[in-house]
């Protein structure tokens, strides 16, 4: 029997079963005791264990990779590690990979594959957003849940295993979606992930990869000199706007291939409202006009073509090498002005409950990010926080992400307030309503171009099925906007002096871990060409050099204080991040005296089981320390209290929940204070009226769910 089955690591997570097996490690299913939750568990195998190197880049990566949230991207809930294991603990997906559901269906209707493909290109774009690349899209790296939606699993592990592997080690299912660059050994930016989806689109679409071959490195020459059949000529039910689309993303010339997640998004997006709709060349193949002037007819035959691509190199080497020196001396600047350009500041957290969704970036924005998930409730308004993470009046370091969750408004399908909504979230929301939606632009000298003025039917109004929602958008007043010149690639220094000469202002910078030179822009918050007004603020995110002080950590969740009953089980737990690539430890420390005063060591890692064999009240917290090479720099989390009271006996309270008219089973989701109280479950409709029976002590806000719709809302007291 596999020895880890049975096993329980940092007393909270009980191994049960072994559901896939990889190069690097063995995931599992498991029981998270403390959330009472199924999760999965992927440790790592013992012979990366042994390597020390391997082992703090996956921690570093995971760790950053856990600082996603998104609906389509693969939840990483903890990173850690015991005596004999490293492992991450993952959201458990009850579904298949897309190449098992390929290998069922080879060949996929186009709408399938748009379906598909628009959710995999959100959390790309999400992850791109963070500076994150997953260097491994691929069929079996997306999960198909049973509901239709998607999620991608695995980012950030493939730059870990890939700096283990030479390319004829690489699995031969892997080298089918790899990008010309990756194959080259270059290096690589968002870009990369954007050709392995054109890969995937176009396999799903033809039901073969666009190259294949006996070997990787035969593999791995097409996706570099080759040039891939049209989809059409293998199935000619593909419609051509689609076709466009995956191969522009396929395009092995970087300058002709979709510069972001976001623009391939809205080509999706565009072709999903009319199938009908064709690309210009020069929005799927080429360049503008006025950017890259056409070339002769003779220079486009294939022959030509490759001694061209020879020269681009020579010149590309010839640039990199200005880049590299140029690099060198901003990263001598950098060196000797420290951390000027950083923003350690320390702010604290606003109270956003009720807060309109639509002017939390406007209102706190120059201090925080904001990422914003929608929920359905009946008692507050459409577009008002329901609840926030952190939690206000916590500390947190500018510029950290506040995750909102805010109404949805009641069950009943009334016209949300959309005015001074961007079009594209505007329609994503109607997205959800089963309406026809139309556009309409005017003049405004109040609302910013490409922004929401009115809705017709106004806010409020009950809509029907089939209606027609007419947006009516702001095209914005005479005032002269300013194209948003590229800035990824160029010097920190260069970009900034750009910024400022076009009148544009240069807001938050971020230095991140990257492939490219010390000093290198490898984000920008605005595209290229977007036409902006004078004075906006673009956010830039730079490459860290290796020769820099370990980082102050950031705690993203503190610990939080805890009543427990003797002798029942109680952990504190930690979640912190770092902008380097230090390795993070965690050490434990209970108070004797007041506050932080007379501290004792008590245990390590990210989660500490706290003793509950004695009554009374007890203080903790915990030490984060990132080390980089010789340098270290440590953080403290809040003191918080663990009370271990005497045992109370627990009272049973039974709600009645009536179930909706529908067709099949309803499934059932019980939650206390936000978590689930018991594994969901399933009951037929027509028992009409069911009786649920709850055991806990105390006072509890209990929340019902029916088919994911919340019937029940209120606190419950478990005391009488």
């Amino acid at each position: 029997m596999d020895r880890y089955i049975g096993k329980l690591l940092d007393n909270r997570y009980e191994i049960q079963e072994i559901i896939g097996t990889g190069g690097m490690a063995v995931v599992y299913k498991a029981l998270c005791h403390r959330l009472n939750r199924p999760v999965a568990v992927k440790i790592l195998k013992d012979e990366m264990f042994q390597d020390a190197e391997f082992r703090r880049r996956f921690h570093a990566e995971s760790q950053a990779v856990a600082m996603m949230s998104h609906p389509n991207i693969v939840s990483v809930y903890d990173v850690s590690h015991t005596d004999d294991a490293d492992y991450i603990v993952m959201e458990l997906i009850d579904g298949i990979s897309l190449k098992q559901y390929m290998e069922q269906k080879p060949v996929l209707n186009w709408r399938e594959v748009l379906h598909f493909s628009i959710q995999i290109c959100k959390a790309l774009e999400h992850a791109h957003s963070r500076g994150i690349i997953h260097r491994d899209i691929k069929p079996h790296n997306i999960m198909l849940l049973k509901d239709g939606s998607v999620k991608v699993a695995d980012f950030g592990i493939a730059r870990i295993t890939s700096a283990q592997s030479t390319l004829t080690r690489e699995a031969l299912g892997s080298v089918h979606y790899i990008s010309p660059e990756q194959a080259k050994g270059g290096k690589i930016d968002c870009r990369a992930d954007l050709y392995s989806l054109g890969v995937v689109m176009y396999e799903m679409l033809t039901g073969r990869p666009p190259f294949d071959g006996d070997t990787p490195v035969s593999v791995a020459i097409q996706h570099i000199n080759a040039k891939a059949t049209l989809p059409r000529e293998i199935n000619p039910a593909v419609p051509e706007g689609l076709e466009q689309i995956t191969m522009r993303a396929m395009e092995a010339d970087l300058p002709k291939r979709y510069p972001s997640a976001s623009q391939l998004l809205q080509d999706m997006e565009s072709f999903r409202q009319d199938p009908a709709v064709r690309f210009a060349l020069s929005e799927t193949a080429q360049p503008d006009a006025e950017e890259q002037p056409a070339q002769p007819k003779e220079e486009r035959r294939p022959r030509q073509r490759k001694k061209n691509r020879r020269g681009a190199a020579a010149v590309a080497i010839g640039i990199a090498c200005l880049v590299l020196a140029v690099a060198g001396f901003a990263a001598l600047l950098i060196r000797l002005v420290g951390d000027s350009f950083k923003s350690g500041e320390d702010v604290t957290v606003p109270n956003l409950y009720l807060a309109e969704v639509n002017l939390l970036e406007e209102t706190y924005g120059e201090n925080f990010e904001f990422e914003v998930d929608f929920v359905p409730h009946d008692e507050i308004a459409y577009g008002l926080v329901v609840s926030q993470d952190p939690k206000a009046d916590m500390t947190v370091k500018k510029g950290a992400t506040i995750s909102v969750t805010a109404s949805s408004g009641s069950q009943q399908n009334s016209m949300p307030n959309l005015v001074n909504y961007s079009l594209k979230d505007a329609q994503d929301i109607l997205s959800r309503f089963d309406v026809i939606v139309s556009v309409k632009y005017e003049a405004s000298e109040v609302y910013v171009k490409d922004f929401i003025i009115r809705t017709e039917p106004e806010y409020g109004t009950v809509l029907q099925k089939g209606q027609k929602v007419v947006l009516v958008v702001s095209e914005g007043d005479d005032e002269e906007l300013i194209p948003v010149p590229a800035l990824v690639g160029m010097d920190e220094t260069e970009a900034t002096a750009i910024i400022e000469d076009l009148g544009l202002k240069v807001g938050n910078i971020k230095y991140v871990e990257s492939d490219l030179p010390a000093g290198t822009v490898t984000f920008q918050s605005v595209d290229q060409d977007k036409d902006v007004k004078e004075g906006t603020a673009i956010n830039l995110h730079v490459a860290e050099g290796a020769d820099v002080d370990a980082a102050l950590p950031v705690i993203v969740v503190q610990p939080a204080s805890v009543t427990v009953d003797v002798h029942e089980a109680a952990a504190l737990a930690v979640s912190a991040t770092v902008n380097d690539e230090g390795a993070l430890s965690y050490e434990w420390f209970a108070s004797s005296g007041e506050g932080s005063a007379n501290l004792t060591s008590v245990g390590t890692g990210t989660t500490f089981s706290v003793p509950t064999d004695t009554v009374g009240s007890y203080e903790y917290c915990c030490k984060v320390t990132n080390t980089l090479g010789e340098s270290t720099a440590s953080v403290y989390t809040n003191m918080v209290t663990v009370t271990v009271r005497e045992y109370a006996e627990p009272v049973t309270k039974t709600l009645e929940v009536t179930l909706p008219a529908g067709d099949g089973p309803a499934t059932i989701v019980i939650k206390l204070d936000g978590q689930n109280h018991m594994t969901p479950f399933t009951v037929e409709r027509t028992e009409g009226t069911i009786e649920i029976a709850l055991e806990s002590t105390g006072s509890h806000h209990v929340e019902v769910l029916v088919d994911g719709n919340v019937v029940i809302s209120r606190t419950v007291d478990f005391t009488e």
